[in-house]
C-alpha cells in the first residue's frame, strides 16, 4: 500500500512538471496573450483625442461667401441630427489669432450637406461643428480652413490676459465675476449685466464658448438655470483661454470676449 501511494505521488509530480513545461512553451510562442490586459489598462490612462470615439466626421469648406459643412458617419452615410438649442447645427468659426468670432447655424441644403452664407475676410480659420447626431457618439474637434491666399498660423499664444473683466458692446456693459480660475475645479462664471435683461437666445439666456490659446480644446456652456446668467464649467489643463459670452438684447446678439488664465 505504501509503495502504491509513493508511485502515485511521483506520477503526479511528473505530470505537473509536464503541464508547467508545456504552458511555458505555449507562452513563449504566443507572447501577445500575456500583454493584452496591460495594453488595455494603458489605453485607459493615455490622453487620446476624444475624436477617436466619434462616429461622425465633418468636413468644412468655404467658397464664394458660402461655408459648407459635409457630414459622414463611419459607413459613409449622412447622419440624422437632433435639434440642440433650437438648431440642428451650431458652427463656431474663429480666426487664427482668435480675434474674429462667429456663431453660425448652417441649414441643410442636401442630405448631409449644410450651408451658411456669410462673407469671411481673407484669413486662416478654425471651425467647430457642434451637433448632436442621433444614436451616434460625437465630439467637437477643430477643423482648419483658409479664405483667400492667407495662411496664417494660429497665434493664440500671444493672447494677453485681461486685467479687468468688464466689457461693453453696443453700449451694453457686461462684467464677468468669479473667484479664481483653478484647474480641475468647478468654476462658476457669473455675468453681471448691469440691470439689463437679456432675451432668450437659442433656448437659453446666454451661451459661453471657450477655447484654449491654440484653439484646440472646445467648451460650450449653457446657464445653470432659465433665469440666471450663471454658468459652471471645469478646466482640465492650466493655460490661457479665450471665452465669448453671448447675450441677446433686442434684435442684437453681443459676443463679449474675455481672456483668462487657468492655474
Amino acid at each position: 500500500m505504501k509503495r502504491s501511494t509513493a508511485t502515485w505521488a511521483i506520477s503526479a509530480i511528473v505530470y505537473l512538471g509536464i503541464i508547467i513545461i508545456g504552458y511555458s512553451v505555449y507562452a513563449n510562442m504566443n507572447p501577445k496573450a500575456e500583454v493584452t490586459d496591460d495594453h488595455n489598462s494603458k489605453n485607459e490612462h493615455t490622453d487620446h483625442k476624444v475624436s477617436d470615439m466619434s462616429e461622425v466626421t465633418p468636413k468644412v469648406a468655404y467658397a464664394n461667401g458660402i461655408t459648407t459643412v459635409e457630414l459622414k458617419d463611419k459607413n459613409n452615410n449622412a447622419p440624422e441630427l437632433e435639434v440642440s438649442h433650437e438648431k440642428l447645427m451650431h458652427l463656431i468659426v474663429v480666426s487664427a489669432d482668435l480675434e474674429e468670432y462667429h456663431h453660425f447655424h448652417p441649414e441643410e441644403a442636401n442630405k448631409g450637406i449644410y450651408q451658411n452664407k456669410f462673407d469671411l475676410a481673407d484669413n486662416s480659420y478654425k471651425a467647430f461643428v457642434d451637433i448632436k447626431p442621433k444614436g451616434l457618439p460625437y465630439s467637437v474637434q477643430p477643423i482648419e480652413f483658409h479664405v483667400g491666399e492667407t495662411h496664417q498660423k494660429n497665434s493664440g499664444n500671444n493672447l494677453v490676459v485681461d486685467k479687468g473683466f468688464t466689457k461693453t458692446i453696443n453700449n451694453q456693459p457686461v462684467e464677468l465675476k468669479t473667484t479664481a480660475f483653478n484647474v480641475n475645479k468647478e468654476i462658476t462664471l457669473n455675468f453681471d449685466l448691469k440691470g439689463a435683461k437679456p432675451e432668450q437666445y437659442l433656448g437659453a439666456l446666454g451661451h459661453v464658448v471657450i477655447l484654449d490659446e491654440n484653439a484646440e480644446n472646445f467648451i460650450h456652456v449653457h446657464p445653470v438655470s432659465n433665469d440666471q446668467t450663471v454658468f459652471k464649467t471645469e478646466f482640465t489643463k492650466p493655460g490661457v483661454y479665450k471665452m465669448w459670452a453671448e447675450f441677446k438684447f433686442g434684435e442684437q446678439v453681443n459676443a463679449y470676449p474675455f481672456v483668462i488664465e487657468v492655474k
